[in-house]
């Protein structure tokens, strides 16, 4: 079996910058095992696989170790493809989960918009000693969501943290967020999930968000411009709407190709 396959760099304008996700078209969907084989194959953070039934989009996500729920820059990778490879010609697409959800999104030009849910991070009043080894540092907040979520006072902290991943894998977090005001930004993070068989994500649209409402509640600001600060970088472009986020960023193809099943 030969089945299509693209590269993106999402949450960029500029090839080897951004997170790199694969995108695979499908006409149905392969057993689960094959398809987690291909995301470990791959090896890029996440792997997007799609199914377009009676007009409907269909999307999953694998790492290279498991499936997960939802992926920010895997489904705007898918977006792009469809928008810019594949033909599609609306300006919204509506893909449905495997736990039912749909995520609505919508292209403004270069910016592709997706419209995920909202998750409000609750404070930890005592995180662990454990953390704070495992960082290096000791945040100023704690929070605890979908992710463990430090928070710094300075993008410089941001920047120099060298966490030992050994020890993050340890903690009871799948992946741990840290954040700090941005300088140029709104907002800067990192994210780290060893425990998904991603050490350093290079940005991360399922963290932003409980970074969006976290920051737009500090911030008291509705629109905001974040940075994702890893060796490859990224911009998303953000808005807090209560019970959902907008993220927005720009995508560009790196490779087409065939795999061979």
């Amino acid at each position: 079996m030969k089945l299509k396959m693209y590269q993106v760099d999402a949450f960029s304008e500029k090839l080897f910058c951004g997170n790199p996700a694969a995108v695979c078209p499908l006409q149905d969907w392969l057993p689960e095992n094959v398809m987690q084989s291909i995301a470990t194959e791959n090896n890029l953070s996440e792997t997007a696989f799609f199914v377009e039934k009676n007009n409907k989009f269909f999307i999953r996500w694998f790492t290279p170790k498991v499936e997960i729920g939802l992926c920010g820059h895997a489904t705007l990778a898918v977006a792009h493809i469809l928008y810019s490879e594949l033909g599609y010609k609306e300006k919204q697409i509506a893909f449905e989960t495997k736990k039912g959800e749909i995520l609505n999104v919508c292209r403004d030009k270069d910016i592709i918009n997706l419209d995920f849910p909202s998750y409000q991070p609750q404070v930890v009043d005592d995180p662990t000693n454990l953390l704070n080894r495992a960082l290096g540092a000791n945040p100023s907040w704690f929070l605890s969501g979908n992710y463990g979520m430090a928070v710094f006072n300075d993008e410089q902290d941001i920047i120099k943290m060298q966490p030992d991943l050994n020890l993050l894998a340890k903690l009871e977090y799948n992946g741990i967020i840290v954040t700090a005001p941005g300088d140029r930004v709104d907002f800067v993070s990192r994210f780290f999930g060893p425990k998904l068989g991603i050490p350093e994500d290079p940005v991360t649209g399922g963290a932003h968000c409980e970074l969006i409402p976290y920051w737009a509640n500090r911030l008291k600001k509705r629109d905001m411009l974040a940075s994702q600060l890893s060796k490859r970088g990224g911009q998303l472009y953000c808005s807090y709407l209560g019970d959902r986020v907008i993220m927005g960023g720009k995508a560009i193809t790196y490779l087409e190709g065939e795999i061979l099943i």
